[in-house]
């Protein structure tokens, strides 16, 4: 792995560290994550393999994504203060955040340094697995629709909790 590889994974894996002490959800809450993961993609998507089975990898691992996702954002505690929606990861949505992020820079180092590689081209042959191009736009759209349901699902919540104040009734006895 590069250096850019190892920084962009621990600054995911950290964006959820940012949230176990409450803060308040703002702009920024929702664009630092989507920054980082933008910046993977553009980095490392290049293209979308389709020969084979390998959207059906990529469809697997981005609906892995997702459900890590949503329940990740229903797993993150939202408050209203004020005028003020405050926001805290709890122990369970940083545990799917770190098991999401880690898993592809865990996958990553078993088939770069743990001897993977033959384990995962067997794989790849065996169910028509086309590329390595695949699995990188695998790992990449997994992460990328990680953040964007997280996010998703936190911004509907955060829409529910918001104070509005009641219009003044007008008054009719003049």
């Amino acid at each position: 792995m590069t250096t850019t590889e190892w920084i962009t994974d621990i600054a995911l894996i950290l964006v959820v560290f940012r949230q176990l002490r409450e803060g308040r959800l703002d702009l920024k809450s929702f664009l630092i994550p989507l920054g980082i993961v933008t910046f993977v993609a553009y980095s490392y998507l290049d293209s979308v393999p389709t020969a084979g089975n390998d959207l059906l990898l990529i469809g697997v691992l981005m609906s892995v994504g997702a459900a890590l996702g949503v329940a990740g954002g229903i797993y993150t505690r939202l408050r209203t203060v004020g005028e003020h929606v405050l926001i805290k990861a709890g122990a369970v949505s940083a545990i799917l955040w770190v098991v999401g992020m880690g898993a592809r820079m865990g996958f990553q180092m078993w088939t770069e340094h743990g001897g993977g590689a033959d384990d995962v081209a067997r794989f790849s042959i065996t169910h028509h697995i086309t590329s390595e191009d695949a699995w990188v736009a695998a790992f990449v759209l997994m992460a990328l629709t990680e953040v964007v349901t997280r996010l998703a699902t936190i911004f509907i919540r955060s829409r529910t909790r918001t104070v509005t104040h009641p219009v003044p009734a007008l008054d009719r006895t003049a």
